[in-house]
């Protein structure tokens, strides 16, 4: 596969996701730049605004296996990873695969499970297997987890510990639609219908084609370097206790090189890192205290690193 023909599927796979959701472009390319890094995503807003919507659109897109679990307070472990079952007829244990064995799972109301279930898909998402007993099992490749939750409604909920937290790549807000996004939206009611109706443009072995292609994408010392200045500023601020990761540097590199292989580029810029890192970096810091003024942490988190970007110079 060629970077043309390449980025003609991309054209396909981004138009069939716009299709349904109306007036989030911008949003839609973080989580494909997201999703060709291999890099998991967790959708955080108001109930309504398209979370599963866009989950959905893009598992849709792609020709391959698709599982939703709906995240609850009953959920075990062995609900979403699988379990051993004894066959009478053999006299030994088979193993059951769980909803995690597809190519995208999407995790509903991840924050509406305990954390036993949630801590089911810490080895998923960053080894792309799973121990169950004594034995290990292989996740499909292409693999990846979308997970939705509401940050406002906290009766029942279980919040993402911070080592939970940090196996997303990508966190999104998608906020209300545009006017005439929505007006559109209301007039036309098609939603579930457009989206159950869309035809997949992918394959997973053009997937994994394209993820080798986006590793390609030529990343400069200085870029790398701008990168781990912006990390380590999240380290070092005064009212953050626990600044990003290095596998949230990881994660900003490998998305803005999906993000500049989405725009036709094969090289990564500053601006493909500073649009890139409040999505990646926002939901790996960690306040000291109390926001001020009683803002959410997830807004300081944000204030802090625009404080930072502007703060820090980009490379030439």
């Amino acid at each position: 596969m060629d970077s043309q023909e390449a980025l003609a599927l991309l054209s396909r796979l981004r138009s069939n996701v716009e299709t349904v959701l109306l007036g989030k472009s911008k949003e839609v390319e973080l989580a494909l730049a997201s999703f060709l890094a291999g890099g998991h995503i967790l959708l955080e807003d108001i109930p309504g605004t398209g979370k599963t919507t866009l989950a959905r659109a893009i598992s849709a897109s792609i020709s391959g296996t698709f599982r939703r679990i709906q995240f609850t307070s009953d959920l075990l472990p062995q609900d979403v990873v699988g379990v051993h079952i004894f066959d009478a007829d053999k006299r030994s244990f088979t193993f059951s695969p769980g909803p995690l064995f597809a190519n995208i799972v999407l995790a509903d109301e991840i924050n509406r499970s305990n954390p036993r279930a949630q801590s089911a898909l810490l080895e998923a998402m960053s080894e792309r297997q799973v121990s169950v007993d004594t034995k290990t099992y292989p996740l499909p490749d292409p693999f990846l987890v979308i997970a939705t939750q509401n940050p406002f409604e906290l009766h029942g909920t279980y919040p993402l510990p911070e080592s939970q937290l940090d196996r997303f790549n990508l966190r999104l807000r998608l906020s209300y639609p545009d006017r005439e996004s929505e007006l559109r939206l209301i007039r036309e009611n098609t939603l579930a219908t457009s989206r159950d109706g869309l035809l997949p443009v992918l394959v997973p072995e053009q997937v994994r084609h394209l993820r080798a292609l986006v590793e390609r994408v030529t990343v400069r010392d200085s870029i790398v370097s701008y990168i781990y200045r912006i990390v380590e500023a999240t380290r070092r601020h005064p009212l953050v206790r626990l600044g990003a990761s290095p596998r949230g540097a990881i994660g900003v590199k490998g998305t803005s090189q999906g993000l500049a292989f989405l725009s036709g580029r094969d090289f990564v810029t500053p601006g493909d890192v500073r649009r890139t890192a409040p999505a990646v970096l926002c939901h790996r810091i960690f306040l000291s205290g109390e926001p001020a003024g009683g803002a959410p942490e997830a807004e300081a988190g944000e204030a802090i690193l625009s404080e930072i970007l502007e703060a820090i110079p980009a490379p030439v």
